[in-house]
């Protein structure tokens, strides 16, 4: 018998006006974490699709081979009845139901016709355990935070009988301390004889885990890697990605921050269902013009609930506190009055609050700037071209088209698409919920110089990471948040993980 679980020969996918996938050939070890790298656009994404049976037999041309026979899958349940799972980037869950219903959901059992939900809230929580998500099994799943309703959507392929699983960006909506617990779950789901193929922009975990890479650019299989044989590192990795050398993570900024442009003060939000519950206690902090400032801290510390309730209390049954902008105190009561206010925010969820998925990347670019591509209440078609053509230039939107659907392109494309009609209102402060999240290392960089031009005009940047290194490496000074309020405060010179990962720790 083959030593591959799955071999993918020749594999060509087309879109109306693109080829997603030219040629692709890859082989899969029983039993081993494969890694799959490349740009966003690169067609990896599309690839696992294929083997899935997202796009079925007949709507592409090649093989794959799974355990030593060619598959002919029509969709995705002809795929899991054969021991395959796919984990999206995007999530497919029901925000109506509970974590144990959607873990079930799909493949239940019944026993003359009556399902034991009993039975079901048990064995959910052994699932849970596993991802370690401590949440009650009869949580509804919209009251979690995106980076629990990942580990939901890992639970729920655990709970199936495979042999693949696929993940896509696994650890995307994870801050480091939950990414170590899901990689080192991987690497115990291997010891268990399970084979997983990880599509992944992170670079060191990728080096961490896996046995073997392959790397996708414009949709063509550039090279496969042993990551010991081979003694493979970032630089190759990233080498083969993008087509050249890409010496730094972090661009350079020689800029230095200016007199206080915002401050806000003890604000303290409520949570929208609890109204008693105080998700952010009090939390003061101030933002300097021309300055980047980061907010780090575990998942749940009320970093994202406060930037979204500061930006039109967009979050929250209701807020306390004051916000201050050029010293005179501001309503930002809506998301409208924030805007005139000054600010801009992009949201961390792109899918659901970030982007109009069944519009085209024009009109998802322009939406929010419509009385500036206006005269005398009419709309100027060539303005809002220029406009979008602009910014799919600047900043590398991979599309055939601005006409292009937006939900067609891939996660990171889409993410540029937000950052673009964020940037096209002009605000003098930008608030960016990981402006990275599921963004590949290139297009990274061309984010980073964005937001460095940014503040080279003077304008003023927020972002809230979970990547310490990102912040570590671009801001001027880093907020630390745990449980609600804010643990500490840090300068550039002297912040080091170390030092953000014990504040955001101790009680």
């Amino acid at each position: 018998m083959s030593e591959y679980i799955l071999e993918i020969e020749n594999l060509t996918k087309t879109f109306p006006g693109v080829k997603a996938l030219d040629n692709v050939s890859v082989k899969i070890k029983k039993g081993e974490i494969h890694s799959l790298c490349g740009e966003n656009g690169a067609g990896k994404s599309t690839l696992m699709n294929v083997i899935s049976g997202v796009y079925p037999k007949g709507t592409y041309e090649g093989k794959v081979i799974y355990k030593g026979h060619e598959t002919g899958y029509h969709n995705v349940k002809d795929s899991e009845k054969e021991g395959i799972a796919i984990i999206h980037q995007e999530l497919a869950l029901s925000p109506y139901l509970s974590i144990y219903e959607n873990i079930f959901l799909g493949h239940m059992k019944t026993r003359a016709g009556i399902i034991r939900w009993d039975d079901y809230i048990k064995e959910s929580q052994k699932y849970l355990d596993q991802v370690g998500l401590d949440e009650k099994p009869s949580t509804i799943v919209s009251r979690l935070g995106l980076g629990k309703q990942q580990l939901v959507e890992i639970a729920r392929a655990l709970s199936k009988k495979i042999e693949l699983l696929i993940l896509d960006e696994p650890t995307s909506s994870l801050n480091d301390e939950e990414s170590e617990k899901l990689l080192d779950l991987i690497l115990e789901l291997k010891k268990q004889g399970l084979t997983c193929v990880m599509i992944s922009h992170k670079l060191g975990e990728v080096l961490k885990i896996a046995d073997s890479v392959t790397i996708l650019r414009d949709g063509m299989s550039i090279s496969s890697y042993d990551v010991k044989a081979d003694n493979l590192t970032e630089t190759m990795i990233i080498k083969d990605m993008v087509g050249r050398d890409l010496t730094a993570r972090f661009p350079e900024r020689h800029t230095v921050p200016g007199d206080t442009i915002m401050e806000v003060k003890n604000w303290t939000v409520y949570h929208e269902d609890y109204h008693s519950i105080k998700v952010v206690t009090d939390a003061s902090f101030y933002l300097r013009k021309g300055e980047i400032l980061a907010f780090c801290g575990h998942m749940g510390a009320g970093r994202t609930e406060l930037m979204m309730s500061i930006f039109g209390q967009s979050y929250g049954s209701r807020c306390e506190g004051e916000v201050f902008i050029h010293g005179e105190k501001v309503n930002t009561k809506t998301t409208q009055l924030a805007m005139q206010a000054g600010l801009g925010y992009v949201s961390e969820d792109r899918k659901n609050l970030g982007l109009i998925l069944i519009q085209d990347v024009k009109t998802n670019i322009s939406v929010s700037s419509m009385k500036k591509l206006s005269r005398m209440g009419i709309v100027s078609d060539q303005k809002e071209i220029e406009e979008a053509e602009r910014y799919r230039r600047e900043l590398r939107i991979k599309t055939p088209s601005i006409n292009q659907i937006t939900r067609n392109l891939s996660g990171g494309n889409q993410q540029k698409v937000v950052l673009s009609r964020t940037l096209l209102a002009d605000p003098e402060i930008l608030i960016v919920d990981e402006p990275t999240r599921g963004i590949d290392v290139g297009a990274k960089w061309e984010i980073y110089n964005i937001l460095n031009e940014l503040v080279a005009q003077g304008k003023s940047v927020i972002m809230v990471t979970s990547e310490l290194p990102e912040a570590l490496g671009m801001a001027d000074r880093i907020y630390v948040m745990a449980d609600g309020k804010i643990k500490g405060m840090f300068m550039r010179e002297e912040a080091t993980q170390e030092k953000i990962m014990h504040i955001a720790s101790i009680d």
